[in-house]
């Protein structure tokens, strides 16, 4: 007997958040019994921020749809505009397609189209990462808990994410724990030397004997004017205290071009590496070699912890959500930063740092959403009006 196949749509559109869902795409890839699909936008698609589309076929995926959306200014209009261009192509794509299910993972302002634009015509998602809140003043906070209300199904990492998420209203019925899907590549990957590392990356072999510190900062509205202070605050510090700093683009948030401009700067006159987009093994072994981490990603967060690595966040992001022990909080001054590493590099938050779990996870949470999704009948759960006074 015939039996139609499930038909699955994820939707990416930066490298951050391909990385945090690849694990999962592959193996839904792999199923006989589904066909799963990978819609591509955003910086994905843009030579200039790395064009890690690259990496997406390298994986060995087949592209089934790619939306150019991105618009060159750097500026909140700008912003709102590659959205609306985003909107309109998935409004076509998902009402011709009409899949059985829809993924997508974060807090940017592409996954409030998806969950819109499915709302609006009765298609199934489930939404990654929702109930999760920084106190950065932040627009990406609102937006992760605008989608949450959208989407038919959450599939978070920590229960603190579903009490979160049970307080704005969501019904318990739709809310599923299981850990950060990102984590297990660090259980999956293979493991690669710190001097086959350096060279893949292109650094002389000298370098191998120095400390190592991977520095990501991404732009937050509240600090756009003080971003290039501290990007060279972090690597004069990192530098005098021995370190080679390796320095990851920013995405693609307005304010990007002053980091970016910061970095390229500094790259002629300071121990500095930087990166576009590494591979998910060279990214992952980079962290695994490195001796600190540093910037405002949320990597050091959700990620270091399972190496185990230190990581000293500068600025406002990422302040309020839950953070493991391996994390120092700093602002931008160079007494700051200078005491923060050195906080660091001291035996008593080293010891505690060999002891420390993830709360984020285990390493195990694609087999729990891998699970779900083949269990869960999907259009149980397409939103219908729920009353907030009868929740």
């Amino acid at each position: 007997m015939y039996s139609k196949k499930m038909k699955i749509f994820a939707f990416t559109s930066i490298r951050s958040e391909y990385d945090l869902m690849s694990a999962l795409y592959k193996r839904l890839s792999l199923d006989s019994d589904v066909d799963f699909q990978l819609i591509v936008s955003g910086t994905h698609l843009v030579p200039a921020q790395g064009g890690s589309v690259s990496e997406i076929e390298n994986d060995g995926f087949i592209i089934s749809y790619r939306i150019e959306t991105l618009l060159a200014s750097d500026s909140q209009v700008s912003r709102v505009k590659s959205a609306a261009i985003l909107q309109s192509a998935c409004a076509d794509i998902l009402s011709n397609e009409t899949p059985d299910l829809v993924i997508f993972a974060g807090d940017r302002e592409d996954v409030l189209i998806y969950a819109s634009v499915c709302a609006f015509l009765n298609i199934p998602t489930i939404h990654f990462f929702g109930g999760d809140h920084a106190k950065d003043s932040h627009v990406d906070n609102p937006v992760r808990h605008a989608t949450s209300k959208l989407a038919s199904v959450h599939f978070v990492s920590t229960e603190e994410h579903k009490t979160r998420l049970l307080a704005i209203g969501e019904p318990e019925r739709r809310i599923f724990v299981i850990g950060s899907v990102a984590l297990d590549k660090f259980l999956s990957e293979p493991i690669v030397t710190k001097s086959e590392v350096l060279n893949r990356i292109g650094i002389d072999s000298d370098a191998e004997d120095e400390k190592i510190a991977v520095l990501i900062f991404h732009p937050v509205d509240s600090e756009l004017g003080r971003t290039g202070t501290y990007i060279h605050n972090m690597v004069s510090v990192l530098n005098g205290l021995g370190y080679h700093v390796y320095a990851g683009m920013p995405n693609s948030d307005p304010g990007n071009h002053a980091i970016r401009d910061a970095l390229i700067t500094l790259k002629g006159s300071a121990r500095i590496t930087i990166y576009e987009n590494l591979s998910r093994p060279l990214f992952v072994n980079l962290l695994r070699s490195a001796d600190l981490m540093i910037g405002n990603s949320s990597a050091g967060l959700l990620e270091a912890p399972s190496i185990p690595l230190p990581a000293v966040n500068v600025g406002e992001r990422q302040k309020g959500r839950l953070a493991p022990s391996n994390v120092i909080f700093s602002s931008g001054s160079v007494e700051a930063i200078t005491q923060a590493v050195l906080h660091t590099e001291s035996e008593e938050f080293l010891s505690q740092l060999r002891c420390i779990s993830n709360p984020y996870g285990d390493g195990r949470s694609v087999d729990r959403a891998y699970g779900l999704i083949k269990k869960i009948n999907f259009s149980e759960y397409v939103r219908k009006p729920e009353d907030p006074l009868e929740s």
